[in-house]
Order: C-alpha cells, then structure tokens, then sequence
C-alpha cells in the first residue's frame, strides 16, 4: 500500500475528497521508482518526513554528519547505478552535504541530495529566515543539475528529472531542494498519484558509431607494445563479462586503476598492475575504458609516459572528454557496455596477439617486482611499518575475495592500492578522483547496507578522523564492518617537532591514541595489535562474527612519507629552497 493510500486524510463528510500532502507524495515517488533506501540527518524541516518515509517501509539512516551521509549516497550510486539519496536539513546540513554532492559528480556517482530551505518570499527579499539561504544557486556550479519543486502537483515530475539527470549520460550528483512548505501542502489524493512518474529507462544505451568501433581496431591491432587501462567508469558500467572477453581475446596487458581493480584479478596474468611504470613509459598503443586522463594519470604526459611515441584510443559517454589533455587518435563514444561489445564484435577470429617479446618484458618486470617486495610484507615487526601490516590484509581479502574494501589516507591508501589485490569488481572503493578524505565511514557504511557483504575500511589515522564519529552509526545499525586504522600518530609520520614553541608539530597527533576504545564506547568490538600476528588474528576474526569492530593498528611513528606517493604536488617554499 502506497504512503499516500496509508496516511491520505479522509473526510468525514459524504462525498467530501480523499486528500494527500508533500510529505507522502516525496516517499511515493521515491517508492515507485525503486529508490528504497535514505542517507541523512533529521532535523528542521525534514525530521517528520524522515520518520514517515520510514514507516513507509524506507530504509533510513540517521548518520553523525551530513557529509558522511552524502559519501554514503555516492558511494551507494556508483554501487547499483541507481541514484543514491542523501537527505539534509536547510542551509548549514545542505553546506556539509554539499562537499559529498561535488565529490559525487566529481567521481561520475549518480546521487540526489534532497535539502530542506526556507520559504522562496523570504529569502528573495532576504528578511532573516531560520536557516536563510539561496541553496539552488549555491548548489548548481557543483554537480550536474539543480532543481527546485514549489508546488506539491510538481513533486513527480521534479523527482524523475533529478533522477534521470543522476544516471544519464556521463552520471553525477543532482541537487533537490524542498522549501519547507511544500511537505505540508494539501491536493486531490488521485491527482496526486496521477502526478507521479516512473521514469523509464534513465540511462538509455548510447551505441558507439560504427566508424569509431573500426578505427579504434585498426589502431589497437597495429600496435606493437599496446596497453589497456581500466577506470573506475568500467567497474561502474557492469559490463563486467564483455569488458573481461575483450582484454583476454585481444591478449592486452590491462592496468587496472584503484577503483577498476577486479574487472580481471589482479592476479591475471595480463593484469599490468605491479608493472605500472614499465607499461606506462613503454607502451605505444593504451586504450582507455572508463578511465580519464588526469593528474592520476600524469595527464597523460611527461616523465610517467616516457619518451616513447603513443597513439590513445579513449572510450568514454562523454564526448567532451576526448583530447581533454593530449590528441586522442581513436575516440569512442557511448557508455562502456556498448563500446566494448561492439568491439568485441568487431574482432575478427584471427585477431593478432600482441608480440611475445612485450608481453613477456611486461610479466617479467611485474614477477620481480612482486618477488621484490614479498619479504616487506612478510615482517611481523613491532611496532608494524605498512608493507608488514598491508601484508596481513592483503592475505585477508584473498580469502575473503566476495568481502569490500574501503581505503583512504596517505601512505595507507598509496601502498594499500599496490600491495592488497582485488579479484571481483566493486570491491575495492576509496578516495578517487579528488583524493578528498573523510569518505571512509560512509563508503562503509552505505557498502554493507547496499551490498550485505562484510566491508574492511583500512583508515590512515588522519582520514578516520574526519568521519570517526560515525562508528557510533556502524553500532547503531549493527553493521558488519571491520575498522583497521593504521595509527602512527600523525599525518603522514609521527615525528615531527615544531622547533618555534611548545605547541606540537601541525602534523602531529596525541602519541599512543587509542582508538580501540572508542569503539567499544558505542557497544562494538575494540582490538589494539601492535604486530602482524596479532593484526591477523583480529582482523579474522571481527570477519568471522560480523560484529562492528576497531582495530587500533600500531605503527612506527617514523614510517610513512610526506602525502605517500604525490608529495611532489606539496609546494615547497621559495625560501626554504634558497
């Protein structure tokens, strides 16, 4: 029975209408359109909608912060490719969601951030509203589209838009604003189902031209050292069997990026993934699927690439994005599942494998720096360093290959990416193209609600402070997610000193925090391990019970670089230089 049906108000009177409101118009349409599941904060003036969504039968959950619900709803879009919804209260929870709406279109994550607002005559004349603030106008530089719904007739029709702008095309975050009157305005409970809309095919096929299918084969067959890359639009995209045939009948060596990895095993002997700067600099053909020429990929330029001459080929559903950084000789346009499989199409039963000699320098080169850096990740020093720590976790998810993992920090993200392998798609979720941290609680979050898999998020102890609160949010709802926070009490190391006065070093945190026991604040599980073995043991188990836990992961103040692997983009001062 529909929320309208349900809680409509009857007269008592003979003949007299059956009436429905806002409120319930909002929750039948997200109902009617599959969309079952709410990330937010209640408060002024969507708390009552938030309770009544849920006594509809919509799952909703009341996070510590609004950003990390927004992280959640991202994460939860890119998970399903269905929008995921992020629910906020008006002006200060709309600002702290709306860092995660730019994050979402950022990384191409279908999400609609819905936001209560003040009355439209007040803020126009700007009188001093609670919360007074024109949201539309601030939100519609930072995602994809913006919308805003006055009258309750408009409901249907301004959900389904947000909806197909999330999903369409090249996906994003969408924003929705709901001034504070609309939830109660009153209409005729049939006209107000009449209203609804049930999108239909949001996100239609976009076929690539055949031309483009033809001339990126060409190009990919005369290669002589050629290269695939996968992105994160190729795990998005779910054309998991037409992307993993293509890549094993081309015979390609594939580097997965972070978010890519487990299209293919990283074990696959065509997986490039521990030979990334040999591929890079030597190839002279790389395809691009759902991957983009950004500064994760040196834009395609300079030392990273080498001096050997490149022809790419780029599939993408954004025609924008071709040439964005360097000519792109085979452009394909469309979504992913369909370029690929045309390609596939096109390849004929003799398709030429690449030369033996670059496929076997690429398999060589990834065998030794594996055999190189298997001794680091079998230490059991104590206090940890990462190599010894990520080796334990690394083990982990090889036997628990179906469980998700979320990563995000410095040096914690950086080795994690190379050293922990990935052998399913969308199970490996962290920072992507912004690098911005804090996603860690809510990817984990909305993972295990999306999914029903047991998540690790493996934390920097930097990262888990912008969305630590939330383990109170994992305990709440009685989550199956292990927390590992590698704590070398700072940002990047733990040894810092500020030789101008007594405050600590801005890099530095309280030495032998414990953030074990902070979680068992909130009913959950804490661990501290100060060495592989007992990290193994901790990490196994939380797996095995499903029970929220913490792991307060100790390692050596002094390992760590500065920012990882990127600390080149860290400006250095001019006078230090002199």
């Amino acid at each position: 029975m529909s929320a309208t049906a349900q809680n409509a108000e009857t007269a008592t009177g003979a003949g007299e209408q059956e009436l429905t409101d806002g409120f319930n118009l909002i929750i039948d349409a997200l109902k009617l359109n599959s969309l079952d599941t709410i990330y937010g904060v209640p408060g002024i003036p969507i708390t009552d909608f938030g309770r009544m969504a849920q006594a509809a039968g919509i799952r909703v959950i009341s996070f510590r912060h609004e950003q990390n619900a927004g992280y959640a709803a991202s994460i939860a879009g890119f998970l399903t490719k269905k929008p995921g919804i992020c629910l906020t209260v008006s002006a200060p929870g709309f600002l702290n969601g709306l860092t995660a709406l730019a994050h979402a279109t950022t990384n191409c994550f279908p999400m609609i951030l819905i936001s209560g607002s003040s009355e439209r005559e007040i803020v126009d004349l700007q009188q001093g509203d609670y919360e007074e603030m024109d949201q539309l106008a601030i939100a519609k530089p930072l995602c994809k589209a913006a919308y805003r719904v006055l009258h309750a007739q408009d409901i249907g029709i301004g959900i389904a838009r947000a909806i197909r702008s999330a999903v369409s095309g090249r996906p994003g975050g969408v924003y929705l604003d709901l001034p504070a009157k609309l939830f109660g305005q009153v209409m005729n409970a049939e006209a107000g189902r009449k209203s609804l809309v049930k999108v239909i095919d949001p996100a239609p096929a976009q076929i690539p031209a055949p031309d483009a299918v033809k001339r990126a084969l060409d190009v990919l067959k005369s290669a002589k050292k050629p290269l695939i890359i996968l992105g994160k639009g190729a795990a998005y995209a779910q054309a998991d069997d037409a992307i993993r045939s293509f890549v094993e009948k081309s015979g390609v060596p594939f580097l997965p990026m972070s978010m890519g990895k487990g299209l293919l095993p990283d074990t696959h002997p065509l997986c490039a993934g521990a030979a990334r700067s040999t591929v890079l600099k030597d190839s002279d053909v790389v395809m691009l699927i759902g991957a983009r020429l950004n500064w994760l990929l040196s834009h395609g330029k300079g030392k990273t690439w080498g001096d050997a001459p490149k022809k790419f080929i780029q599939i993408d559903i954004e025609p924008r994005e071709m040439d964005s950084n360097i000519e792109i000789v085979a452009p394909v346009v469309g979504d992913i599942g369909s370029c690929v499989q045309a390609l596939l199409d096109g390849m004929d039963t003799k398709w030429p494998v690449p030369p033996a000699d670059w496929t076997g320098a690429v398999a060589k080169k990834r065998d030794e720096n594996i055999a190189k850096m298997a001794p680091r990740l079998m230490n059991n020093n104590s206090p940890m360093d990462y190599h010894g720590a990520l080796g334990v976790l690394r083990t982990v998810i090889k036997e628990r290959p179906d469980a998700i993992l979320v990563n995000e920090g410095a040096n914690t993200l950086d080795l994690a990416r190379g050293i922990i392998d990935i052998y399913q798609p969308r199970k490996r979720i962290d920072v992507g193209t912004w690098g911005v941290m804090g996603i860690g609680m809510g990817y984990a979050i909305a993972a295990a609600i999306e999914t029903g898999k047991p998540v690790l998020a493996v934390e920097g102890d930097s990262a888990f402070g912008f969305s630590g609160m939330e383990i109170e949010t994992i305990c709440r709802y009685k989550l199956p997610v292990c927390i590992v926070i590698f704590n070398n009490d700072g940002i990047y190391r733990g040894t810092d000193v500020n030789k101008a006065g007594d405050d600590p070093a801005t890099t530095v945190f309280v030495k032998g925090s414990r953030y074990d026991r902070m979680m068992e604040a909130f009913g959950g599980v804490g661990v501290n391990a100060t060495s592989p073995d007992e990290l193994r043991r901790a990490v196994n188990a939380a797996m095995d019970s499903g029970k929220p836990t913490l792991i307060n992961a100790v390692i050596d103040p002094a390992a760590g670089s500065e920012s990882g692997r990127i600390g080149n983009l860290n400006p250095q001062s001019a006078l230090k230089k002199k």
